[in-house]
């Protein structure tokens, strides 16, 4: 454990994000985000995972932001991250979601090795994080047009992220784009020729930053 993280800030800040937000944590999930991110901040001495280290900032900017996709999903069952660095949004949906697959994909070794770490320590099933970069996995069988849904969060660019996921999608998948205030400046022509486009808007609860949710389906 952690001894210099405030685990009691950080799951105060999280339930009532989440709260302010309409989403509901049940304890053992808070515990299960808690302890992610204590690991977050052990690990983060040792090598770079986030900027962000006090309990109450890291619970809003990265568990309640992860958190907030969920009402945006649909009935996926494979899920892809790509980036996924120190874990968002892939591990808390995940926690949310006990029924989603989800690969975890970061081109950093160690970043990839504190993944796995911590979906063993909280005991996480049908979820593992993968080192590769995606331009390799695209031409992999087992992930080449396999998954329901490919997400990132802070990854590329949307029209890069959105070229890098789709040889991943299966026929009916979808691309989800976690993205700050100037998401739809990144909606090009070039994309809303290949995709049905929607985004949807909100705010991170205490230090009122918008955020967007920008999914594309390919036409």
């Amino acid at each position: 454990m952690n001894a210099g993280f405030n685990t009691d800030i950080f799951k105060t800040r999280l339930e009532q994000g989440a709260s302010r937000i309409g989403q509901s944590l049940a304890p053992e999930q808070i515990d299960l985000m808690a302890g992610h991110a204590r690991e977050l901040a052990a690990w983060n001495k040792k090598i770079n995972l986030t900027a962000i280290r006090e309990p109450g900032e890291m619970a809003e900017k990265h568990f309640v932001d992860a958190v907030a996709v969920q009402p945006f999903l649909g009935t996926e069952s494979r899920i892809m991250d790509m980036g996924s660095g120190g874990g968002f949004p892939a591990i808390p949906l995940k926690v949310m979601n006990p029924g989603i697959c989800f690969t975890l994909v970061d081109s950093v070794r160690k970043k990839v090795s504190f993944l796995n770490h911590v979906v063993r320590i909280l005991g996480l099933e049908d979820i593992r994080a993968v080192h590769a970069r995606v331009e390799d996995l695209a031409k992999m069988p087992e992930h080449a047009r396999t998954y329901d849904a490919v997400m990132s969060r802070g990854f590329a660019g949307l029209e890069a992220f959105a070229a890098y996921a789709r040889p991943m999608l299966n026929t009916r998948g979808r691309i989800y784009a976690l993205k700050g205030r100037q998401a739809l400046d990144e909606i090009t022509p070039g994309l809303e020729n290949e995709f049905h486009i929607i985004h949807d808007h909100y705010q991170l609860p205490f230090e009122k930053s918008d955020r967007y949710l920008v999914r594309l389906s390919p036409k």
